[in-house]
């Protein structure tokens, strides 16, 4: 594919080219280091884009007009396409009657009836702005339960950037750390042996996706039996469904293995990318989270809660996860085919429709950094260390042109960085 070059506009509707290496120097004057947080492309290969202009269905554009098929989906909060028509619709709805008022519109009981309709161990649902305010939150509710201080997290996992669970340390105390015990990620002895009287709550994700390692699904016998200690020793069981919630099932992440949490974490996907947060969680925990004062100004804004109804509408009405599970089985065959073709010894682990690659031997994630620049050339994004998000607004040509990108990137990598077998 040749890569779109278009005209774009600034803000007055004048004709301009802000150019991503522009946009990077004037953001190095006013913003604290260009750029900060999971978006800060400094790390990334030189011709990743750090600004985008728009996007639709399966498509991004990025400021200098190049369009790439989207394997990210903004790293995470699309989960149907970009500017799906009825949310979008919804929103607009919404938005015409008003978004921030003195209180909450009907939208905010509305989805709570619906979160908890569809959700099986959801009783109730509150409502924030981010994944990091969502973990928190259930935090501090399992703790208001329980009179307890210890938060069990397996070692690596990413559950926000608050001081008390950031991965990058900076500016924060060891205070801010010293109720959280770490076990490992689908050991059941790990998890007893970090068990105290102290224990308020255990955290896990669905499945282990930590950024930079092989994905790890979760052993079924190991979610039975956190939720047998949970139960023996009076802590919360908390599910962070931030990144997986409504991708992996319409409804808990785990509902399929027959385990329910008491609390659970939502936010990316749940607005299709309007900006919206949840803690749902069963009775048991109802007095705790009312116990609480708890708040944020925008937490009760209506447009993204008109967004999510409409989503999840959209969930109910089409077989959205199995339209993603398509296409990331086609993605997989299609890579792994391309892989043995080249002589490459690759790992694809995650479910298909949150894949992650990776390559055998690439402790540096070199080869990875070098074939994810070579398929952004070649007209698709995607990342080298984080896993990716597969959209039902895929089309087979989407498809097509994902994997001759691929394609492309491995006949490159072969070419410049061999790896044999």
């Amino acid at each position: 594919m040749t890569l779109q070059t278009n005209e774009v506009r600034d803000a007055n509707g004048d004709e301009s080219r802000p150019h991503d290496h522009e946009l990077r120097e004037r953001a190095q004057r006013v913003i604290p280091g260009g750029m900060y947080g999971h978006l800060n492309m400094g790390a990334m290969p030189a011709d990743y884009p750090q600004f985008f202009q728009s996007a639709r269905g399966a498509r991004a554009t990025d400021v200098d007009g190049r369009e790439f098929v989207d394997l990210m989906c903004s790293w995470g909060p699309v989960l149907l396409g970009h500017h799906r028509p009825e949310v979008d619709a919804a929103a607009a709805r919404q938005a015409a009657l008003g978004d921030c008022l003195n209180g909450p519109s009907a939208r905010m009981v509305e989805l709570a009836e619906r979160l908890t309709g569809v959700v099986s161990h959801a009783d109730w649902a509150m409502f924030e702005k981010n994944g990091t305010d969502a973990t928190t939150l259930c935090c501090t509710i399992a703790r208001a339960a329980t009179g307890k201080n210890k938060v069990l997290v397996a070692t690596g996992a990413y559950h926000g950037a608050a001081p008390w669970c950031t991965p990058v340390t900076s500016g924060t105390t060891p205070e801010d750390r010293a109720n959280l015990i770490r076990y490992t990620y689908n050991d059941l002895g790990s998890v007893a042996a970090a068990m105290t009287d102290d224990v308020a709550a255990i955290m896990v994700s669905p499945f282990r996706h930590d950024a930079g390692f092989d994905q790890e699904l979760v052993d079924p016998e190991f979610a039975r039996g956190l939720r047998e200690i949970c139960d023996a020793s009076g802590a919360a069981l908390i599910l962070d469904e931030v990144r997986c919630g409504f991708r992996l099932n319409f409804g808990g992440s785990w509902e399929s293995i027959g385990v329910e949490p008491d609390l659970s974490a939502w936010s990316k996907a749940i607005a299709n990318g309007y900006p919206l947060a949840a803690v749902l969680g069963n009775d048991r925990y109802r007095t705790a989270a009312q116990s609480l004062f708890i708040t944020g100004s925008f937490w009760f804004a209506s447009v993204a809660m008109a967004a999510s109804l409409a989503t999840i509408e959209v969930l109910a009405s089409e077989d959205v996860i199995g339209r993603m599970q398509r296409n990331g089985q086609v993605l997989r065959a299609g890579i792994a085919e391309q892989a043995e073709r080249f002589d490459f010894e690759i790992n694809q682990s995650g479910p298909v429709q949150m894949p992650y690659l990776s390559f055998a031997g690439d402790a540096d994630r070199s080869v990875g950094s070098a074939f994810a620049a070579s398929a952004l050339r070649h007209g698709v994004y995607l990342h080298a260390r984080h896993n990716w998000f597969v959209s039902p607004a895929l089309t087979d040509d989407d498809l097509a042109q994902a994997l001759g990108a691929t394609e492309a990137a491995f006949a490159e990598l072969r070419r410049t960085a061999p790896r044999p077998r």
